[in-house]
C-alpha cells in the first residue's frame, strides 16, 4: 500500500503553502527522513522529509499553491508499509532520524563520544548493526520534548538563530543551548532537563510557538552515563565498519549538498558536482561550501577553445565589471519593519512640518560644563538629554501630539514615554524612556546609555521597546541634511533630527555663521492640526536655543 505524504501544519496562521522545488524525481528511490521538497509559505521556508523507504510518486507540481493537509506525494513499496509500524516505536525512530536529518548540518558531530561511536551512529549509516542499536540508544532514558515557549502575546514564530550546542552534545538543566530571534527580540532558550541533546530544527529555520526544537535523551540522574556504556564492545566494531561502508559505497546523501550548503553554491556560482562532502555518508555540508572556490579557469577555456570562430564577439563582454548578484532572505525583524511602515503610509494622514535651530547656545553650555558633568555625574553630557526634555516640555503643553487614535476614541496620555530609534546590528529598534518627563539631564543620559548598549548586544526585551508614546529619530549621526521621518504606529509623532553644519543666518541686522539643524516633525494629520504641529515644533526650537529655560523650567 502506497503511504500519502501529505502537507504538515506549520504554523497556526499558515493555511496554505507553495511547492517551492522538489530536490527529488518523479519514480525516483528515496530513504525515510530524506528530504524531499521545499515548501514555502508567506512567512517561511520549510523542508519535507520522506516518511518511507520506496519510489517516490509526486502528485502536485513545483510553483503550485496547496493547502495544509493536502496529499502531494506517494511512497510506494517495502518501505512505504513499514513506515507505520515504526512511527509507532520512537525509541527505534530517533536514533535512526536525527543523524540523517540532522547531522548534515554539523558534522563534527559524529566525532563526539555517544554518537558517532555508539551503535545508534552505525544505525544512521545503514550498516546491519541498526537493529541491535536502536534498543540500546532508545532505552537509556526518557527522552523530554523541548518546545518554543510563549515569548509574546503577538509573536506567533521565531527563528533558531544559533545554536550554542552542538547535536549529540552533553547538556546539564538550564544550561543555555540555543538563541531564538523573534521579529522583535533575541531570546535564549534553557535546557529543560539533563542528557543528550538531539537537534530538530536548523539553525535559520522559522517554527512557531510550541514547536518541538530539540529532544533531550537519557533525561533524568545517572541516564546520559549509560550511552557510552551501553555496548563499548559493539561501538568499537561499528564505527570502523561504518567508515568502510561510507568509503567504499555512494549513498543517497553523497555528493548532496544541504539547503544551507546549496543555497551558498548558488550564490557562489558553484556547481555542487566539483565540492568534496566531508558530512555523513559525503553530504556537502555548510562549512564544505563556505570554503569551495569557484573555478575561474573554465570560463576562459571555451572561447579559447575556438579562436577563429568570432574573436571580435568573444573579447567584447571581457571588457565588462563583474556582475554578481547576492540574495539574502529578509530577517524577522526586517520583515516586520517593512510590513510596520508601509502600514503607516497606508492607513495615516501623514503630514511633515520643518523648522531650524541654533545649536550655538547648546554648544557653548555643553564645552562650559560637559567636564564638571562627566565628572560629577558618571556620564557624559549629550544632545539627546536637551532634545528629550525639550520634547517632554513640548508634549505636556500640546497633548494631541502625545496621543494616539484606538478605534474611534483618542487616547491622551499625562506621562511622555519617549521612544529613542538606536541602529542596531540587526536594524532599526526603538528602546523607551519611561517617563521622561520626571527624569534629570545625567538620567537621560544614563537611560540612553543602557539603552544603547542593549541594543548593540542585542539583548533588548519586548517591553523595553513597546508602549512609546513619541519618538525621537537622530538621522544627523550618519550626515543626513533633511528627511521625512515616518510615524512609529500606533503613536502619532516622530521628530527628526539631522546633521548640524555651520550655515550664514542673519542675526540683529548681521550675517553670522552659526551650527544650525533642521528639525522635521511627522504627524497623523487625523488627530494633529496644523495649529498643534507647528506651534508644538516652534516650542521645541525656543526650548533648545535658550536651555536656561529647561533648566529653569519656563
Amino acid at each position: 500500500m502506497a503511504l500519502e505524504i501529505k502537507i504538515p501544519a506549520v504554523g497556526e496562521s499558515i493555511t496554505e503553502v507553495t511547492i517551492a522545488k522538489w530536490l527529488k524525481k518523479d519514480g525516483e528511490a528515496v530513504k525515510r527522513d530524506e528530504v524531499i521538497a521545499e515548501l514555502e509559505s508567506d512567512k517561511a521556508t520549510f523542508e519535507l522529509p520522506a516518511e518511507g523507504d520506496g519510489t517516490l510518486k509526486i502528485r502536485v507540481a513545483e510553483g503550485e499553491t496547496i493547502g495544509i493537509g493536502t496529499v502531494i506525494a506517494e511512497i510506494g513499496g517495502d518501505g512505504a508499509a513499514a513506515a507505520a509500524p515504526a512511527a509507532e516505536a520512537p525509541k527505534a525512530e530517533a536514533p535512526k532520524a536525527d543523524p540523517v536529518s540532522q547531522g548534515e548540518e554539523n558534522p563534527k558531530a559524529s566525532d563526539q563520544a555517544g554518537y558517532g561511536g555508539t551503535p545508534a551512529g552505525g544505525a544512521a549509516s545503514g550498516t546491519p548493526a541498526a537493529p541491535a542499536a536502536a534498543p540500546a540508544a532508545g532505552g537509556s532514558g526518557e527522552t523530554k520534548e523541548m518546545k518554543i515557549p510563549a515569548v509574546g502575546e503577538s509573536i506567533t514564530e521565531v527563528t533558531v538563530a544559533k545554536w550554542l550546542k552542538p547535536d549529540g552534545a552533553q547538556v546539564a538543566q538550564d544550561e543555555v543551548i540555543a538563541e531564538l530571534e523573534s521579529d522583535k527580540a533575541t531570546f535564549e532558550l534553557p535546557s529543560e532537563a539533563a542528557g543528550i541533546l538531539r537537534h530538530v530544527a536548523k539553525e535559520g529555520e522559522t517554527i512557531g510557538i510550541g514547536a518541538v526544537i530539540a529532544r533531550i535523551e537519557g533525561a533524568g540522574a545517572g541516564a546520559p552515563a549509560a550511552v557510552p556504556a551501553a555496548a563499548p564492545a559493539q561501538a568499537a566494531a561499528a564505527a570502523p565498519a561504518a567508515q568502510a561502508a561510507t568509503s567504499s559505497s555512494t549513498t543517497y546523501a553523497s555528493g548532496v549538498p544541504s539547503p544551507a550548503a546549496g543555497k551558498i553554491l548558488d550564490e557562489k556560482g558553484i556547481n555542487a558536482g566539483g565540492v568534496q562532502g566531508t558530512g555523513r555518508d559525503g553530504r556537502i555540508t555548510k562549512e564544505d561550501a563556505l570554503k569551495a572556490q569557484p573555478q575561474p579557469a573554465a570560463a576562459p577555456a571555451a572561447p579559447a577553445a575556438k579562436p577563429a570562430a568570432a574573436p571580435a564577439a568573444q573579447e567584447a563582454p571581457a571588457a565588462g565589471g563583474s556582475r554578481n548578484q547576492r540574495r539574502e532572505r529578509m530577517s524577522n525583524l526586517r520583515k516586520t519593519v517593512a510590513r510596520r511602515l508601509v502600514s503607516v503610509k497606508n492607513e495615516t494622514a501623514m503630514l511633515t512640518t520643518f523648522n531650524e535651530v541654533n545649536m550655538q547656545p547648546i554648544m557653548d553650555l555643553r564645552n562650559k560644563f560637559k567636564d564638571k558633568f562627566k565628572e560629577k555625574k558618571g556620564v557624559g553630557l549629550g544632545f539627546m538629554s536637551f532634545f528629550t526634555k525639550a520634547v517632554c516640555v513640548a508634549l505636556q503643553e500640546w497633548p494631541a501630539v502625545n496621543a494616539q487614535i484606538d478605534g474611534t476614541d483618542i487616547v491622551y496620555n499625562d506621562f511622555c514615554d519617549v521612544s529613542i530609534a538606536v541602529s542596531a546590528p540587526k536594524g532599526l529598534v526603538v528602546p523607551v524612556i519611561r517617563n521622561a518627563e520626571q527624569l534629570s539631564f545625567d538620567g537621560i543620559e544614563k537611560e540612553i546609555a543602557r539603552l544603547a548598549g542593549l541594543a548593540r548586544d542585542n539583548k533588548l526585551t519586548i517591553e523595553q521597546m513597546t508602549g512609546g508614546t513619541f519618538t525621537i529619530t537622530n538621522g544627523g549621526v550618519f550626515g543626513s541634511m533633511m528627511s521625512t521621518p515616518i510615524i512609529n504606529a500606533p503613536q502619532s509623532a516622530i521628530l527628526g533630527m539631522h546633521n548640524i553644519v555651520q550655515r550664514p543666518i542673519a542675526e540683529n541686522g548681521q550675517v553670522v555663521i552659526r551650527p544650525m539643524m533642521y528639525l522635521a516633525l511627522s504627524y497623523d494629520h487625523r488627530i494633529i492640526d496644523g495649529r498643534e504641529s507647528v506651534s508644538f515644533l516652534v516650542r521645541v526650537k525656543e526650548l533648545l536655543e535658550d536651555p536656561m529655560r529647561l533648566l529653569l523650567g519656563v
